[in-house]
């Protein structure tokens, strides 16, 4: 497995409890020389979604080894912790859809073992920190050289559970999506690439109604947040390669009420009414 010595961390436990510390020192403790990076543990709390497409967004440029997700709703259930070898390293988390999407991403499965074996976790007073009791110390010992499946039950591949990311589809003429994520400065990520825009005609500097409830608004596509005008809602192509819904040095999500999950229909000029 490539660099084993360095975990990518992510999680929704926040910046106010004890909890990444924690892991963190179950980690060094089992692996001194470990380098850990912390990806994020903002991810609003229990939403396996936004933990699904943070990881996707960062897997490109993490380095090869571990990457340690835990955003657990159904922590002390019979859901399935799991390491998952990969081309790039080993995936730690639980089976709940929260790294399907990355794995895939960077080519799949090759092999799957369920974090079953004690000899290999923490001594727990109770069920309800399995990212401190099971899966930091699954990172901490594959790190240390302990063999993946020394880690527990083998898993079929197949049988893990698949994440849920909706696709945008087109009906007459029109682009049905949502959004994705609201990043810290209010932009709306899209579930829409630029191709999908040019395959109904619309180019650069084009405007297009967008809809989103009951209300319309014109948005136009600009290159960067600069060539928007004073308080025009704009669409650019963001880090990621996705279309985002933005105002110029304010919130969009604010100004249009938006968030994770908000259904957006973007129609082109001369489209349906």
């Amino acid at each position: 497995m490539p660099n084993p010595e360095v975990v990518s961390f992510l999680s929704d436990y926040g910046a106010v409890d004890e909890f990444v510390g924690v892991c963190k020192a179950v980690m060094w403790g089992l692996a001194p020389e470990l380098t850990i990076l912390d990806v994020t543990h903002g991810v609003p709390t229990h939403d396996v979604r936004a933990g699904s497409l943070a990881l996707v967004r960062a897997i490109q440029y993490l380095p090869d080894g571990i990457v340690l997700a835990v955003v657990d709703p159904g922590v002390g259930t019979d859901r399935r912790a799991v390491a998952i070898e990969t081309e790039t390293g080993i995936f730690i988390g639980p089976d709940n859809g929260l790294l399907a999407p990355a794995v895939a991403m960077v080519g799949g499965a090759q092999r799957v073992v369920a974090l079953t074996n004690d000899e290999y976790q923490m001594e727990a007073p109770g069920p309800t920190f399995a990212g401190r009791d099971v899966m930091a110390p699954a990172a901490g010992f594959l790190a240390r050289g302990v063999a993946l499946e020394d880690l527990g039950d083998p898993v079929n591949p197949a049988g893990l559970t698949p994440g849920l990311i909706p696709l945008p589809t087109v009906e007459s003429g029109t682009i049905v999506g949502e959004v994705w994520w609201v990043d810290s400065f209010g932009n709306c990520q899209l579930n829409i690439g630029p191709e999908e825009l040019v395959a109904l005609g619309v180019s650069v500097e084009d405007s297009v109604e967008v809809r989103f409830g009951s209300t319309g608004r014109r948005a136009r596509w600009v290159h960067t947040y600069a060539d928007a005008k004073p308080s025009e809602l704009a669409m650019i192509v963001d880090s990621y390669g996705l279309v985002s819904l933005a105002l110029d040095r304010q919130s969009a999500a604010a100004d249009c009420g938006l968030g994770a999950g908000s259904g957006i229909t973007i129609v082109p000029s001369g489209g349906p009414t």
